[in-house]
């Protein structure tokens, strides 16, 4: 297929590919389901009952928009974090937020700095608009904070991206390292801290919030412990300079009634939050023992996944993925070495966990021959 002639030459220079292929599209090529979906980082255990009553309660409100400023949303989350409402910006997923941020501070040939196999949805980005992509690598399968500020000096750059806990190994940093690297942004550079799964982090990972720092901007959402990754909620706290330009290019009406209603009755339930970190921590540690009953190492993980070391290189863990999926296991890999020796799977129900208990061995013995 040849491009459009009205594209612009940015555009036409993009490659025709998404951050990642979601399971209902495997499932059309492979032509049949998945049996366990544990691929996505989703929550298996589902939203908060309350958030489903709210949802349900406002489907019939569905033919007005949405509140354009998500205002009880904000100030709920401003008394939730101790912040004023004008430090927060309420948006489509984190994934949604994170577009409107390169689009503010990227324009053709401006330099941004992240790790080579972190979160791949903020390199989109940032190609998409025409921003100089600089990757540093991890460390001991960690995020490398000195190397990212030094790639930052190097370069710089006008954002630097960190996730804590990380995607896709699950490692985190204290809350005193990532902290320090705050301290340490150059001037003119602003750092991305991305909090996806800091629900399930222990609380020496989690910085104290101070939202006027201008140095920094946190990504918060809904789509990981509240389980509404279908109802694409995420949130930024940081400076009010920065949040407050999200107004000038953000989608005022992006965010439907159904959303946040579901969202602010997941974060009032806070006993439905602990019972899912709860089940998370206990899918962790079954996980690990599936790992280890196999002969392969699991990575100590902080989020709602584990990595689990195939014990080769990534040829071998793709591999096994291929294997899974031929046995109805969708599960998700890490895109590059020497991370790609590792297979990601999230954290699922007892009955998720079963299907893939039966299916890894074999399929690790399959990938081997």
């Amino acid at each position: 297929m040849t491009d459009d002639p009205r594209l612009t030459p940015l555009a036409a220079s993009l490659p025709p590919t998404v951050p990642f292929v979601g399971p209902e599209e495997l499932e059309r090529r492979r032509g049949a389901p998945f049996r366990a979906r544990l691929g996505a980082n989703e929550s298996l255990f589902g939203p908060s009952p309350r958030a489903v009553v709210a949802m349900k309660a406002e489907a019939a409100e569905a033919w007005k928009y949405g509140d354009s400023t998500s205002h009880e949303l904000r100030e709920a989350l401003a008394s939730h974090h101790g912040v004023r409402a004008e430090n927060i910006t309420v948006g489509e997923g984190i994934d949604g937020i994170l577009g409107n941020l390169v689009r503010l501070l990227v324009e053709p040939g401006t330099p941004v700095v992240t790790s080579a196999g972190a979160y791949p949805t903020f390199n989109y980005h940032v190609a998409g608009f025409g921003g100089e992509l600089h990757k540093v690598p991890f460390a001991g399968d960690h995020e490398d904070p000195d190397a990212l500020l030094a790639k930052t000096r190097e370069t710089g750059a006008r954002l630097v991206y960190l996730s804590n806990p990380d995607n896709p190994m699950g490692t985190w940093h204290e809350a005193a390292t990532v902290e320090r690297m705050i301290e340490q942004v150059p001037e003119g550079a602003l750092m991305v801290l991305d909090e996806a799964y800091c629900d399930f982090a222990p609380a020496e990972a989690i910085p104290a919030m101070r939202a006027d720092d201008p140095r920094v901007i946190r990504m918060r959402t809904f789509s990981k412990a509240h389980g509404l990754a279908g109802a694409r909620v995420g949130y930024a706290i940081g400076p009010e300079p920065v949040i407050s330009a999200f107004e000038r290019i953000r989608n005022h009406f992006g965010m439907t009634r159904i959303s946040q209603a579901g969202a602010l009755a997941a974060l009032r339930d806070t006993e439905w939050l602990g019972h899912v970190v709860s089940e998370v921590a206990s899918a962790r540690e079954r996980l690990a023992r599936i790992a280890a009953d196999a002969g392969c190492t699991s990575l100590p993980s902080s989020a709602n996944f584990v990595a689990i070391d195939c014990g080769g290189d990534g040829a071998l863990a793709r591999r096994v993925l291929e294997e899974l999926a031929s046995r109805d296991v969708f599960v998700r890999m890490p895109g590059v070495a020497p991370l790609d020796r590792c297979i990601r799977v999230s954290c699922g129900t007892p009955a998720d966990l079963d299907i893939f208990e039966q299916a890894f061995a074999p399929a690790l013995a399959a990938a081997r021959k």
